[in-house]
């Protein structure tokens, strides 16, 4: 179902653009600050979900645009990517219709924690998302940069001591209003660039920071950092000997992101390879011999761990060969992207340590690679619906929370956007659990654990990541998308409806398919099944078998099972899968009996009449869980704390209800308060 929504593109611009100077309209529902990863998918969810809904950002042709690396996914980010498709998001699809080399990382392991992965074309993604944000109905998308948010006195009746109202524009022009306001500022929070010791304020090369940090700091009075990173050098490809490199290349048959795509945009035979090098010695000894004239790594601020410069790598591994990736940059483009090559050395010194590479030994640099640093909000003062604790109608959402990567950030901005929307339209806001979804562990994560370095997303972050797999986020969240949140489209969710009933039909027809184990091994006598057992085994336990397909079940069985055909690869999966899922059920419930347990947002604890130390009263006043869940993941939080809270909960819980039907027994309730 890729649709080319490609071809309108410059009509729109130019629509949009005209009526950039006057807008309409001076009151939104939702307005969103910042045009990158997490505020495309911010704004187009609001507008899904209902609301009037205005995007800001400095330029409209820069919307959608791969300021870093030009890929989607990984292992755990392209369990996000699926995640926002199945809540209607847009990178999915974009996705499907830029990628140029898509392939399957971790094949070697099970399917649970397979990474999709493509590789983009920086100009066919940016089409995309501006071509489906400029055609989303209720959005209106203006250039412009924002000078400050409009606070007043906070709703005496809602948590909080602030409100956000809306924002004021640099142009000087009237006050924009909203109920709800989303920053996803990315880098350009008090953004500065680094290269050698040139230091100059931006977000991005061309782009200029965002002054907002004081309002935050000094009128909302929320605790802000400070975190870094960096970008490579683009090569010019044809200054690049490939033929020293190690050819990498692209899957056979793509798998698309999308849910809603049978197929990828560009065909299997027209990918492009990517190519793998290795540093040398040469390189660790222009990188020491430079250190004095890189004032960007020579400071205390924080970079990603996990996509490190090559200047860190030096310096925390020293003597070693260095992975290097030489990837496309479009189908059309005479760029190469260097993954691995992040740096921030003057200019002439970058182009002597790329050609201390063997395949880079003549290269020519179009571009520099540059450092940033910005601020960020520190998470633990948001709600699960991304919302500042403090201040009514403020989310926040993508690096400003302190995360790395545009699918954390795509992550963080659907799900700001919906509660964004469905609080400016007088609904409740929801949260998604750790347990149904990775966008529920991102955020838990955030809220819980703060951040002392920009977050990257792995499977291993997600303790039911069995149940979280990539084939079955439909399953997962579009149902709840359209049936709770409202920012699933009709479509995808009859298609999501289709699919869950067919499995289960499949599943069924499995499960009923029931022979002896001496049958089964008459019909696949190249498979060990033990015949010592006179049980009898269903197709569904024979496809838990590593050799057994759901192909030669159809063909042993095709009046049953032929037409599902269609959904062979998940039913593996599902079968698979299915054991240990059944195990996991009890500590899922567990822990979502414990995340419907609400703290009190109000509550102080440090007078809380409960056995608690003190240590345990500042960080549970300092985070604030919203849940007994989260706070059983505070750092710091022992069994015993969780258990007087537990007590204090239920105890509160059990007032609250006998005060709605007869006064409590005075004696009751002296015993209850005593064994809290």
């Amino acid at each position: 179902m890729l649709t080319k929504k490609i071809s309108p593109l410059k009509r729109v611009l130019v629509l949009v653009s005209r009526h950039a100077s006057h807008l309409a309209r001076q009151q939104y529902d939702v307005i969103v600050v910042g045009g990158g990863h997490a505020g495309t998918e911010a704004a187009a969810a609001a507008a899904r979900t209902g609301a009037e809904t205005l995007l800001v950002t400095q330029k409209i042709h820069t919307i959608g645009a791969l300021s870093c690396n030009p890929s989607l996914g990984g292992v755990g980010k392209g369990q996000l990517v699926k995640e926002v498709d199945a809540l209607d998001g847009l990178c999915g699809r974009a996705g499907d219709w830029a990628g140029i080399h898509f392939s399957i990382l971790n094949r070697s392991k099970g399917p649970a924690v397979w990474g999709p992965r493509a590789q983009l074309d920086r100009q066919l993604y940016r089409e995309f998302i501006q071509a489906e944000l400029l055609s989303t109905p209720r959005l209106m998308v203006v250039e412009g940069s924002v000078e400050e948010l409009l606070v007043s006195e906070p709703d005496p009746e809602e948590p909080g001591q602030h409100r956000v109202t809306g924002i004021r524009l640099s142009n000087g022009s009237h006050p924009i209003s909203a109920t709800s306001v989303i920053l996803t500022t990315g880098t350009f929070l008090s953004g500065s660039l680094f290269m050698g010791q040139t230091k100059s304020p931006g977000g991005r090369i061309g782009d200029a920071p965002s002054g907002l940090s004081h309002t935050l700091k000094e009128t909302l009075g929320l605790r802000v950092g400070r975190l870094r990173t960096g970008t490579p050098p683009r090569i010019v490809k044809d200054s690049v000997d490939l033929s020293l490199a190690n050819i990498h290349p692209p899957d056979s048959q793509p798998v698309p992101f999308s849910f809603l795509n049978a197929h990828t945009h560009c065909k299997p035979e027209e990918q492009l390879p990517c190519y793998l090098t290795y540093t040398t010695p040469g390189v660790e000894r222009v990188v020491r011999e430079s250190f004095h004239l890189n004032c960007h790594i020579q400071q205390d601020t924080k970079g990603p761990r996990y996509c490190p410069s090559i200047e860190s790598r030096v310096i925390r591994f020293p003597g070693r060969a260095h992975q290097v990736w030489l990837e496309p940059e479009g189908l059309t483009s005479d760029l190469l992207y260097p993954q691995g090559l992040s740096m921030t050395m003057p200019p002439d010194i970058q182009l002597r340590l790329i050609r201390e590479i063997p395949p880079l030994h003549r290269a020519e640099i179009h571009t520099p690679g540059y450092g940033v640093q910005y601020d960020f909000v520190c998470p633990t003062q948001l709600n699960p619906a991304l919302q500042v604790k403090s201040t009514q109608g403020l989310f926040l959402a993508g690096q400003i929370n302190g995360t790395t990567g545009y699918e954390e950030a795509a992550a963080q901005g659907v799900w700001a956007g919906v509660n964004a929307a469905r609080q400016a339209l007088s609904m409740p806001t929801l949260s998604l659990s750790r347990t149904e979804s990775y966008i529920g562990v991102l955020i838990d994560d955030l809220l819980s654990q703060g951040v002392t370095e920009p977050y990257r997303m792995f499977t291993s972050r997600a303790e039911f990541r069995t149940s979280l797999r990539p084939d079955n986020a439909d399953l997962r969240l579009t149902l709840k998308g359209f049936e709770e949140a409202g920012c699933v489209s009709s479509l995808r969710y009859k298609e999501a409806v289709r699919v869950r009933n067919t499995l289960q039909d499949a599943l069924s027809a499995l499960q009923a398919l029931a022979m002896s184990s001496h049958k089964w091994k008459k019909m696949f006598p190249q498979i060990c099944i033990s015949e010592s057992k006179s049980t009898t085994l269903s197709g569904l336990e024979l496809l838990q078998y590593k050799d057994i397909t759901f192909e030669m079940l159809a063909s042993a069985a095709p009046e049953c099972l032929s037409p599902y055909m269609e959904f062979s690869q998940r039913l593996k999966i599902e079968a698979v899968y299915r054991p240990y899922c059944d195990l996991q059920k009890k500590e899922i419930k567990r822990i979502q009996k414990e995340e419907n347990m609400a703290l009190p947002q109000d509550l102080d604890y440090f007078t809380l009449p409960v056995s608690l130390s003190q240590e345990a009263r500042e960080i549970l006043h300092r985070v604030r869980p919203s849940t007994l869940g989260a706070a059983t993941r505070l750092q710091g939080i022992t069994p015993a704390t969780i258990v007087n809270l537990l007590n204090y909960v239920r105890h509160t819980e059990q007032k609250k209800r006998r005060s709605h039907t007869n006064k409590p027994d005075q004696r009751e309730e002296r015993e209850e308060a005593a064994a809290a």
